[in-house]
């Protein structure tokens, strides 16, 4: 028997690494947050002045990044060679930075191995764009969570105004929409949902809506 996996996918501000972390909590699996491997990516080669357009360079990146993963009370750690990066990779420059190297096919190569050794017992939640179509096609369970780009537009104003920066709500709409763009028109692994994918919106749904909907799901299986 495969260790039990449940693939999360959906666009940009869907909650989907909100809700795949609670699932994990409540059902004792393992998390992967694959979205914070590319951001991962994306920080080092901002930081080390690599182009976004080098893919040879950003493969060799992911290749040889320093990474762990570690749970707290507040939500997963994220660390690069023991800094704790989990703030570093949320900003907003380097999430847009993260959409054009996930569309890199030798770094999607370079990560797909890391990815699939997260499947150990006693299971896994993964969260991506790409989780249930590309890294784990044979998944048990497999949810597309999605929402109007309004709607995800206003959830991360209203996460930024709450740590006092300043930003504009027009602007990340436009952000996320040219995100989803290029997330759903790229030619490798291209965001959609996967054929046996059960499609969630979480437009109108709170956070433990979503939750709930999922663990009945699970329940189902």
């Amino acid at each position: 028997m495969n260790p039990l996996v449940i693939t999360i996918d959906g666009p940009s501000g869907s909650g989907k690494g909100t809700v795949s972390q609670r699932i994990a909590q409540t059902l004792g699996l393992q998390l992967l947050d694959s979205g914070a491997l590319y951001r991962l990516v994306a920080l080092v080669a901002v930081r080390t002045n690599t182009s976004l357009d080098d893919a040879p360079a950003l493969a060799a990146i992911a290749l040889n990044l320093d990474i762990s993963f570690q749970p707290t009370d507040s939500g997963v750690q994220a660390r690069l060679a023991g800094e704790d990066v989990s703030l570093a990779i949320r900003a907003e420059a380097i999430g847009l930075a993260a959409s054009q190297v996930a569309a890199i096919q030798p770094v999607r190569d370079a990560l797909l191995a890391r990815q699939r050794a997260f499947a150990v017992e006693p299971g896994l939640v993964a969260d991506g764009r790409d989780m249930g179509t590309a890294v784990f096609p044979n998944a048990q369970i497999k949810i597309y969570l999605t929402a109007s780009a309004e709607e995800r537009a206003n959830r991360r104003y209203n996460q930024l105004k709450a740590k006092g920066e300043s930003v504009s709500l027009p602007r990340l709409l436009e952000d996320i929409q040219a995100r989803d763009a290029r997330d759903m028109n790229r030619q490798v692994s291209p965001l959609k949902p996967a054929e046996d994918a059960v499609i969630i919106d979480s437009s109108l749904m709170g956070i433990d809506e979503v939750q709930d909907a999922i663990l009945a799901i699970v329940d189902k299986r």
